[in-house]
């Protein structure tokens, strides 16, 4: 009761490539979003407002959201 043909994957290579791009966009926009804060709680350090941590890292992070779902959501070519 062997299968004589290859077991085929959900989704094609090109599905799985905008996968890994999308996972290494959120990846980067939440090493953005990190560090950068003070030890001390009495003191106020305006670095936390930025713009890098303000628009960039969230935008990357969406971004990398919608190509994940894109990558989900098309039909890999036969």
């Amino acid at each position: 009761m062997g299968k004589d043909k290859k077991s085929e994957f959900l989704f094609g290579k090109r599905n799985y490539m905008f996968m890994l791009i999308g996972l290494a966009v959120i990846a980067l926009g939440f090493i953005l979003m990190a560090g950068g804060g003070s030890d001390d709680p009495n003191v106020f350090n305006p670095e936390i407002y930025n713009w890098r941590r303000i628009r960039l890292a969230p935008t990357l992070v969406l971004i990398g959201f919608g190509i994940e779902i894109y990558a989900i959501l098309t039909n890999p070519k036969k």
